[in-house]
């Protein structure tokens, strides 16, 4: 589809205006001329003066409704969390949000019940800018998947750079550790991501842990510890001792799904029996919360390849349970490789999505986060959820942006409430001869929005 803008108040725009024709066409460019649609309407007008004009434009031209409206940005909690915080009730929110974003009944309600829930799981979350969540990124993996994005890197082809990269990561801990000592900061939540945490040695892994439980000011009042298991190929009975032993309240086992085709297809080189197996024995070690993570809309899964999923998710009933709708991104084998793969219709993703309400109402779950994405697929969105008592803290925090985030390791994000951000080198060599200067950066920026206390309330 060829759209042609006859006038654009402000090149900004297009971004948003890319993020809505996401909800109405699956290939799309902005043309200056021999368009098949043209947009016409004055410059002098504000920002989303424009942006309603255009989305009622192409509903009305193709008789579809787009029921996030203009919330383009990824953290929509965010700007209802704002809004409270200024002391706007439900109902002002709901009507806000409504008249001057276009988004419909259905999704304001879940919006507001996450944020009322989240406010019921922490209800200091508006009071946490003190204190920080540290996340840590390790890097390997079994093998890349199709989709991933990610820093991460297959074990085999580059274990060699497993022992040093472990050195330079507990030096940084042990930098960014002594200045939190030092200033009495403490640590709400911590979150070892990557890749797969769990895809290191025993010793290893052990070394991390110990190396958090030493230095990390208060480590016993940290309000949660998750670890990232998410190939099952990577548990181990020892393994899960050791996560026990170090009081890791939360893991993450990621089936994405349980169709034996789509995992060859998609490089998880481990079967779906696996992941039940690895589920119940984490279980048996007395793990008390398992999250899961599922993908909806993979390569050749519809309907029915996302009903054996649920059905088997149903059997296992994990504490909590992460519903990710597919994204294209920009650097995926998956999106490079895009022709190659069969790509579900919107409509039928729009279905497969109502699979999954249903699926979490039925069996007691209650959305706790929520996060869109750009290149997500049928403009939809992607949703934490969790039985009562299993919310993921850091997620709350991390996504709606409650406190300074410090993050250690290979391609970890440090993103601070004065709107600065870190970002730990991808490259593993890199990360390893630098990793001091970037622990400096952000310990510097840490410093600065201690002082300052700047709060952002801005929707993104």
């Amino acid at each position: 589809m060829r759209i042609k803008l006859t006038t654009v108040p402000d090149q900004l725009l297009i971004k948003e205006l890319t993020v809505i024709n996401q909800g109405f066409f699956d290939q799309w460019e902005f043309v200056d001329q021999e368009a098949d649609l043209v947009f016409e309407f004055e410059d002098d007008v504000d920002k989303y003066t424009y942006l309603r004009a255009y989305l009622t434009f192409l509903e009305d031209r193709f008789g579809r409704q787009q029921p996030w409206g203009l919330l383009t940005g990824m953290r929509p909690n965010k700007l209802i969390h704002s809004m409270k915080k200024r002391g706007a009730s439900d109902v002002d929110i709901f009507q806000t949000l409504q008249d001057t974003y276009l988004v419909d009944h259905e999704k304001l309600d879940l919006l507001l019940n996450i944020a009322n829930h989240q406010l019921n799981v922490l209800p200091d979350l508006h009071h946490l800018e003190k204190e920080i969540s540290l996340y840590i990124g390790i890097p390997f993996c079994p093998s890349r998947c199709t989709y991933c994005t990610f820093a991460a890197y297959a074990h085999e082809p580059n274990k060699k750079w497993v022992t040093p990269f472990l050195e330079a990561l507990l030096a940084e801990i042990h930098i960014v550790a002594n200045h939190l000592k030092e200033n009495n900061v403490k640590v709400t939540s911590i979150y070892l991501g990557g890749g797969t945490p769990t895809m290191l040695e025993v010793t290893a892994l052990e070394k991390i842990l110990t190396a958090l439980r030493k230095n990390i000011p208060h480590y016993d009042k940290v309000r949660e510890i998750t670890v990232e298991a998410g190939r099952p190929d990577t548990i181990t009975k020892e393994k899960m001792e050791l996560l026990k032993s170090f009081n890791v309240s939360r893991i993450s086992i990621n089936p994405q799904t349980f169709n034996q085709e789509t995992l060859d297809l998609i490089g998880r080189h481990h079967s779906a029996d696996e992941i039940i197996q690895a589920f119940k024995l984490a279980k048996d070690i007395g793990i008390e919360n398992v999250n899961m993570d599922l993908i909806v809309g993979l390569p050749d899964e519809e309907k029915t390849s996302l009903l054996v999923s649920l059905e088997e998710l149903a059997k296992l009933q994990p504490e909590s349970l992460t519903v990710h709708m597919l994204a294209f991104k920009r650097k995926s084998e998956l999106t490079n490789e895009r022709t190659l793969y069969a790509v579900t219709p919107k409509e039928v993703l729009k279905e497969m999505a109502e699979m999954t309400y249903d699926f979490a109402k039925q069996n007691d779950y209650v959305p706790y986060y929520l996060y869109r994405q750009k290149s997500i697929s049928g403009n939809l969105e992607n949703i934490g959820y969790a039985k009562k008592g299993y919310d993921g803290l850091y997620n709350i925090l991390m996504m709606e942006e409650a406190q300074n985030i410090l993050g250690l390791g290979v391609g970890a994000s440090s993103k601070f409430l004065i709107g600065e951000s870190v970002h730990n080198p991808k490259d593993l060599r890199t990360y390893i001869e630098n990793y001091s200067e970037y622990a400096q950066r952000k310990l510097e920026i840490l410093r600065i929005s201690s002082k300052n206390d700047i709060r952002s309330f801005t929707y993104n």
